[in-house]
C-alpha cells in the first residue's frame, strides 16, 4: 500500500520535528511564526496529517536551526546515501530560486537519467567518453 509508506515517512517526520521543537524550547505557535507557516498547518505536520513541501521543510529546519538535509531524510525526500553522495538532489532542493514544481521536474529528469544509465551501462560509458574533437 503506497499510502502506508508515505504515512510512515510523514509520521516519523512529525515526531522528529516535534522532538526538535520541544528540545529548542519553542511552542508550536513560536515555531510556526519563525518558519512562516500557520499554526494549524504546523500542527498537522507534527501529527502526520500533512506532508509539507521541501521549501516548507527548509523553512522549518532553518527556524529550528537544524540541517535541512536531515529533515529531508526524515521526510523521505532524500535517502542517507543521497545526503552524502547526492549533491545534485541537495542542491536542487535547497535552491530557493526554483519553484516546487521546477525542483520536482529536475529531480525526475535526473532520476530518469540515472535509471537509464544503470539499465544500460554501454550508454553510460559512451556518454562518459569525450565527443569527437573534444579534449
Amino acid at each position: 500500500m503506497v499510502t502506508s509508506k508515505v504515512g510512515m515517512a510523514v509520521g516519523s517526520l512529525g515526531d522528529y520535528l516535534k522532538e526538535q521543537r520541544v528540545g529548542a524550547k519553542l511552542s508550536l505557535r513560536q515555531l510556526a511564526d519563525q518558519a512562516g507557516v500557520s499554526n494549524p498547518y504546523l500542527s498537522q505536520i507534527e501529527r502526520g496529517l500533512r506532508k509539507p513541501s521541501a521549501e516548507v521543510l527548509q523553512q522549518i529546519a532553518k527556524a529550528l536551526r537544524i540541517s535541512a538535509e536531515q529533515v529531508y531524510i526524515r521526510a523521505g525526500i532524500l535517502s542517507v546515501e543521497e545526503e552524502f553522495g547526492g549533491s545534485v538532489e541537495v542542491a536542487v532542493l535547497g535552491d530557493a530560486r526554483l519553484t516546487e514544481r521546477q525542483k520536482q521536474s529536475l529531480l525526475d529528469v535526473y532520476a530518469s537519467f540515472l535509471a537509464q544509465n544503470t539499465a544500460n551501462p554501454i550508454a553510460e560509458a559512451q556518454t562518459a567518453a569525450p565527443l569527437e574533437g573534444e579534449n
